[in-house]
């Protein structure tokens, strides 16, 4: 149970800038009994898809609230400022650029879509480049004192929202084609493929299951065994797995399997069981 109002921030500001921290108090001089936590400010510059997919990580996590998403290369053009309410009860605020779409959807889809036009709910005077203050902070914060969301602007056409390009998985018989969506701190490779995505491709496979992984470019190709850990594999060695948030992942036990395959966000991977000796 969260007695204070709850806002989430993620954002591609960085930490060494005074962004974050002044939207934090810009929530906080509007709704200073707001619970405001952040979720990430290092998303990579402009990378839409990563702060979309990081949001998505975390948003099952997050108590019922209203969460803040900034990665807004678009800022200041023609480009929407929206609000969401999706299943769940939460609000997600930000950028009609995609980057809300895939955790309103793990949240149970979206239910009303609002343009965020309510000058009583901005800022006084909006910036041309810096709406994650002027605009997108205050809406969350006046949705945390009572404010009814749509209060904060005329409704939109759910449909009509902007989508990203989030690149699918191709399930074949005995092969899954999958891209790597994201290259985490520690260079894991995490796809765009879930485990139920392997299983309908190569069927139940039991722990050790060895799998053969190819790419075009060298080197190619790696065989790499299914585990449920990383320290099941031997230190440097490589291993496919279901990362805490059900998505399929590679990495290297103690080691960088980007650095040490040549992989790299948007390479496609096929994978197979392997053969006998290889």
């Amino acid at each position: 149970m969260v007695d204070r109002p709850f806002i989430s921030l993620l954002t591609d500001f960085g930490s060494r800038d005074p962004s974050a921290g002044i939207m934090r108090a810009v929530i906080l001089g509007i709704a200073p009994g707001a619970n405001v936590v952040d979720i990430s400010h290092e998303v990579a510059k402009y990378r839409v898809r990563d702060g979309a997919l990081l949001l998505w990580c975390a948003a099952p996590y997050l108590p019922v609230g209203s969460h803040v998403a900034v990665v807004d290369p678009g800022v200041g053009t023609e480009r929407r400022p929206i609000a969401v309410r999706v299943h769940r009860g939460d609000v997600l605020i930000g950028p009609d650029n995609g980057l809300l779409l895939p955790a309103a959807e793990r949240l149970g889809g979206i239910i009303d879509a609002r343009l965020l036009t309510s000058t009583a709910h901005r800022l006084p005077i909006v910036s041309s480049s810096f709406h994650g203050r002027d605009i997108f902070a205050p809406a969350a914060a006046h949705l945390a004192t009572g404010v009814p969301l749509a209060a904060l602007g005329p409704e939109l056409p759910i449909d009509g929202l902007t989508r990203l390009p989030w690149p699918g998985p191709a399930v074949g018989p005995g092969e899954l084609a999958a891209t790597i969506l994201y290259v985490d701190t520690f260079g894991n490779l995490k796809l765009g493929a879930e485990t139920s995505h392997l299983r309908a491709a190569l069927g139940e496979l039991g722990w050790g299951t060895r799998l053969r992984l190819s790419w075009p470019g060298p080197p190619g190709a790696v065989v790499a065994p299914w585990c449920e850990t990383f320290g099941r594999v031997a230190t440097g060695m490589p291993l496919v797995y279901e990362d805490s948030y059900g998505r399929l992942c590679v990495a290297v036990n103690q080691g960088d399997a980007a650095r040490l395959l040549g992989l790299a966000e948007d390479d496609r991977l096929t994978i197979r069981v392997a053969a006998a000796g290889s």
